[in-house]
């Protein structure tokens, strides 16, 4: 697999959301700093994946070492959470706290779910602002790692959003008091049922394929109406069908 053009999406993709601290408007990284990619995680997750690819770009960039990284924090047996970056700034010499996430959400009813509805874009700004980036805040950090005391918070969230150009419904400008990047809603979505209004051809894309919208032009077929499937067009248009009982 070619990691690169991930790599390139990463450095260059705009953020989900506009610059509010502790939320970030762009990566930190640079097309200089693109390493020889070595993936370690065994893991197909896309989460994972992408989090693998961040730290690689941290590693490799000049301004930036990694101090931890997936740091866990457990009390009596219980696992608090788990940090994903503490990384060494050397150009403002400040030891700063990442947290990172690519996320896809689709629009119904003035909220953006995921794919799998179980997922919900203000249910993970949440909890990424009040429980994981607050780890480093947590009394047990401080007294482990008092040396990191002090230190800076930092929100990467990537992804796409997605609207149904079948449905007519406004398209919110926030969330949570964070103004969404309006240049992210760019993915369409629809139901299985109305998938016959879209009339020129999808093809499929793999999780690794997601992000890109490279794919081996398999195309969609209207089956299997219990998934949903993310899809890109010829002309570079995202697409997810999903059931009819979505996101029930």
């Amino acid at each position: 697999m070619d990691f690169n053009p991930l790599m390139k999406w990463i450095i260059h993709s705009p953020t989900l959301f506009s610059l509010k601290y502790p939320v970030v408007d762009g990566s930190p990284f640079s097309d200089a700093s693109i390493p020889e990619i070595q993936f370690r995680q065994n893991n197909s997750r896309l989460g994972f994946l992408y989090q693998d690819l961040c730290a690689q770009l941290f590693d490799a960039h000049p301004d930036y070492s990694i101090e931890a990284e997936e740091l866990q924090l457990t009390e009596n047996g219980r696992t608090l959470g788990a940090i994903d970056f503490i990384i060494h700034n050397h150009k403002t010499s400040a030891i700063e706290h990442w947290e990172v996430a690519v996320k896809f959400y689709l629009l119904l009813n003035q909220r953006w779910y995921g794919p799998n509805a179980k997922d919900r874009l203000d249910k993970k700004l949440n909890h990424m602002l009040t429980h994981q980036l607050r780890l480093s805040e947590h009394q047990l950090f401080i007294q482990r790692y008092p040396h990191w005391a002090t230190l800076t918070r930092h929100l990467l969230m990537q992804g796409r959003l997605y609207i149904n150009p079948f449905i007519d419904q406004s398209i919110p400008t926030e969330c949570l008091g964070y103004s969404l990047n309006q240049s992210q809603i760019q993915g369409f979505w629809c139901y299985h049922s109305q998938a016959d209004q879209i009339n020129f051809p999808l093809y499929t894309l793999e999780k690794n394929q997601w992000l890109t919208g490279s794919h081996q032009h398999c195309l969609y077929e209207k089956k299997q109406p219990e998934y949903f499937t993310h899809c890109i067009s010829d002309e570079g248009q995202f697409w997810f069908i999903v059931p009819d009982k979505w996101p029930g």
